[in-house]
């Protein structure tokens, strides 16, 4: 028998999507050239090449032209809307810092940069409401029927059914357990039987059901092939749903290595091109803030030497990517600096903690040496953030998944502090919340993303209650 092949799930439909957004990226410069009465010259053409080029980059980057069906609209709009604010901030950098055309100081060229992204979403947006409108006056439907009254189950009807706009008609869920009553609503799971494995195929063969999908345990092997087997004497499109939902998934992918496909659990979201954007982020984004606090470290520096004894930096073991241990570089707030076996968290009203490093830790400026192991490629400017060596095995042990955390870098700032985790963990409830937030950066993580946090921080972030 031979080997088949798991493919990603493409169609024309996807490749025309993206030669639409070219055309109107090229067609909407193209248009304020002429009423402009602009000519093109090589600049302006390099202009478009490159703008097409990062936008479907970064485009893809987003799974834009992925399958929106079941999906909020106003996630495909925000992909689409991300990707474009990064290819102009990636093209102005360059005409900036390298290629010199001043491009950006066209007012016609800035009425692009605004009209071409609202072009692109429009026809975005119009697509899915003319799809939606034909699917929910019976166009383009799918019947769909579910093999397992399970808990996957019940959430994969709820994302298939949720909008009529999507065009799935729910005939209901197959399974040949004894409890389960054929035609009746169970109480407790709300879940309408429509019969037995016999039922299905005898629904599949006469033509009731367009699409099946298959939501058993992964335990119950045998039974999804025999099913699989069996589904083969009819004309139905049928799909494997594995309940990896009983896994804590981090950045799962599946990878085809030679027709053999293999499903990630715990995987690092930097692999490949990606760990190359998020190096470049973190140096382009450290350099620049530290020109601009070099003044304030300094006076910093002063502040600490004249206000009490010790060293001005403290450089404390903390676990970087990988577990691995590095070096973090504070300024000193304290009159002692624990980094062995034993590290007392900072409290309110800790006596060990110096008046000028009250300060300094409440407004978070103790924090902002460590744009030096930023630039040095130990951190980054977004991630979780690093606990001390003796904090980490205290944790392990308590909160499962704690060390999924050091998939990637410790970051200056994280979701979990612009979410108000930041500061004094001193239950394990504020800790597994923290867990909780770097994990999901970690499994969302995306250029936009960070962005945001970087910007929620500026505002929000500096200063919390809970910092001392």
């Amino acid at each position: 028998m031979s080997l088949g092949r798991v493919r990603h799930y493409d169609t024309s439909l996807n490749a025309l999507a993206r030669l639409a957004d070219s055309l109107l990226i090229l067609g909407s410069l193209a248009l304020l050239s002429y009423l402009y009465h602009v000519r093109w010259d090589s600049a302006t053409m390099w202009l478009a090449l490159l703008s097409v080029i990062f936008f479907n980059f970064f485009a893809e980057m987003q799974d834009v032209y992925r399958s929106w069906r079941g999906v909020r609209r106003y996630k495909e709009m925000g992909a689409v809307l991300s990707s474009w604010i990064v290819t102009v901030a990636l093209i102005v950098f360059l005409d900036i810092f390298w290629l010199k055309w001043q491009l950006y100081q066209e007012f016609y060229i800035l009425n692009w940069f605004a009209i071409a992204p609202l072009l692109v979403v429009s026809w975005h947006l119009i697509a899915r409401l003319v799809l939606g409108y034909l699917r929910g006056k019976g166009h383009n439907t799918r019947r769909v029927g579910i093999v397992g009254a399970t808990n996957l189950g019940r959430r994969l009807e709820k994302i298939l059914v949720g909008d009529k706009c999507n065009g799935f008609r729910f005939a209901g869920y197959y399974d040949d357990r004894a409890k389960l009553e054929t035609g009746r609503r169970l109480s407790n799971q709300s879940m309408q039987v429509a019969g037995g494995v016999d039922q299905l195929l005898e629904d599949c063969r006469t033509g009731k059901l367009d699409v099946v999908y298959i939501t058993l345990s992964l335990a119950a092997e045998k039974r999804i092939k025999f099913i699989v087997d069996e589904l083969a004497d009819s004309t139905v499109s049928v799909y494997l749903v594995p309940d990896m939902f009983t896994f804590n998934l981090i950045n799962s992918r599946w990878v085809d290595y030679q027709g053999v496909t293999a499903i990630s659990i715990y995987e690092t979201p930097f692999a490949g091109f990606a760990s190359v954007i998020k190096r470049a982020e973190d140096i382009v984004f450290s350099l620049l803030i530290l020109l601009l606090i070099s003044i304030p470290m300094l006076v910093i520096a002063i502040g600490i030497k004249f206000t009490s004894p010790g060293p001005i930096f403290f450089l404390q073991q903390r676990y970087g990517r990988g577990g691995k241990s590095i070096a973090v570089w504070k300024f000193r707030s304290m009159t002692v600096m624990d980094n062995g076996d034993k590290v007392m968290q900072a409290t309110k009203g800790d006596v060990r903690i110096t008046p000028f490093g009250a300060f300094l830790r409440r407004t978070s400026l103790d924090e902002l040496p460590q744009f030096l192991n930023v630039l040095g490629g130990s951190m980054s400017i977004v991630g979780p953030r690093p606990h001390a060596i003796a904090h980490n095995e205290e944790y392990r042990k308590l909160i499962m998944g704690y060390m999924l955390r050091h998939k990637i870098k410790p970051g200056i700032t994280g979701l979990a502090q612009i979410k108000g985790f930041r500061g004094e963990t001193d239950t394990l409830d504020k800790m597994e919340g923290r867990v909780r937030f770097d994990l999901h950066y970690i499994r969302n993580w995306s250029l936009w993303l960070d962005i945001k946090i970087i910007f929620m921080t500026v505002f929000k972030g500096f200063v919390h209650n809970n910092a001392y």
